[in-house]
């Protein structure tokens, strides 16, 4: 029953700048196509969808990688885009090309025609996903949510599909800010409400994946990046105050300064930014998450502990969650994962006598 754990579970103790050695472990993607058990549930139902919205597919799959290597945190099992329906934003998966959105939204008026998020009415297997989560790890992990932040949303709205130049947003975005503006609002308005019903559904953390957003100069991210995240942000904590927010930016080394802005307790890091100097750059107040290559993974074992370590030793002992610099990539060799989780976990104070003793 959610409430009745009797230990605050140690990624949560991370998040709350406590001193800890070694740091708590999870990574993105540990649920999926790496690990047999997930490929074999795959084969059986083969539309992403349903594994997502099922919730006894996406609880069972949520748990495969909490059964296999026990992270110290679980995140439910879903995709960024499962709100925008519930907007009236429709999408389907297409098998090797990915989301596909039909139409666009690309005029004033589809944007005036979005409609609020009611999670509970659209979303209803998200409570159960999560309420499920809880009970099965109890205090032995924390339990995540996660949710697209509303440029990325806005980007998948406006190109259709996945995208390697962004030219359709960019345009309307130079061409026809207030338009972009004005669904970038509503995208973020509904996005609060979703974070705020996943933390009452369960969700003791929330991650939010700005993916798209370093591909932003950063006066593009500023003006169309930045402000929505703050609005997200500062509506959940008006009613959640305690609960642990997470920005996470693929390719952000160009914007990276910015991130803490965002109002976020801990900012994920990717690899293109040396640890120790992501410290010195967010100061003392922020959490960090990260940042190993996830290509280490497809090294020897004695790298991937060097690896490990340098980034522990780079983190210091406070506010540091260990992760990947992304996520797990679909053909990462299993047992190196199981390795990268039973090293983080059994790391003593000698393995770490050179760590930082407070943040930089």
């Amino acid at each position: 029953m959610i409430g009745s754990a009797t230990k605050i579970p140690y990624l949560l103790r991370a998040t709350r700048n406590e001193i800890l050695e070694p740091p708590p472990v999870w990574m993105m993607r540990q649920a999926g196509r790496y690990m047999k058990v997930y490929r074999d549930l795959r084969d059986k139902y083969p539309s992403f969808r349903e594994r997502s919205e099922n919730p006894q597919l996406a609880i069972e799959i949520s748990l495969q990688p909490w059964r296999a290597f026990k992270p110290d945190g679980v995140i439910m099992f879903s995709d960024i885009l499962t709100p925008l329906p519930g907007m009236g934003i429709p999408f389907e998966i297409v098998e090797s090309k990915g989301p596909v959105i039909d139409p666009p939204i690309r005029t004033s008026q589809q944007v005036e025609q979005l409609q609020p998020l009611e999670p509970e009415e659209s979303l209803p297997f998200i409570r159960q996903i999560l309420q499920t989560l809880r009970s099965e790890v109890g205090d032995q992990a924390a339990v995540l949510g996660f949710v697209g932040s509303p440029w990325t949303l806005a980007a998948y709205a406006v190109e259709g599909k996945t995208s390697k130049s962004y030219s359709v947003i960019k345009s309307m975005a130079f061409s026809q800010p207030l338009i972009l503006h004005q669904l970038l609002g509503k995208i973020a308005d509904s996005i609060a409400t979703y974070v705020r019903y996943q933390i009452d559904c369960g969700a003791q953390v929330v991650q939010l994946f700005d993916s798209w957003a370093g591909q932003l100069s950063p006066q593009d991210y500023r003006t169309f990046a930045l402000p929505y995240q703050q609005r997200v942000v500062q509506q959940v904590k008006e009613t959640h105050p305690d609960t642990p927010l997470i920005l996470y930016i693929s390719g952000s080394a160009g914007i990276f300064d910015m991130m803490a802005e965002s109002g976020v307790d801990i900012v994920s890091v990717d690899w293109t930014i040396d640890m120790a100097d992501a410290r010195r750059r967010l100061g003392p107040d922020i959490g960090v998450q990260g940042n190993i290559d996830p290509c280490v993974l497809f090294g020897s074992q004695e790298f991937i502990r060097q690896r490990m370590l340098d980034t522990i030793h780079k983190a210091g002992n406070r506010g540091h969650i260990l992760n990947l610099g992304h996520g797990l990539l679909p053909n990462t060799p299993e047992e190196n994962v199981r390795y990268f989780f039973e090293t983080a976990k059994n790391l003593t104070r000698s393995h770490l006598v050179n760590r930082p003793s407070t943040r930089l």
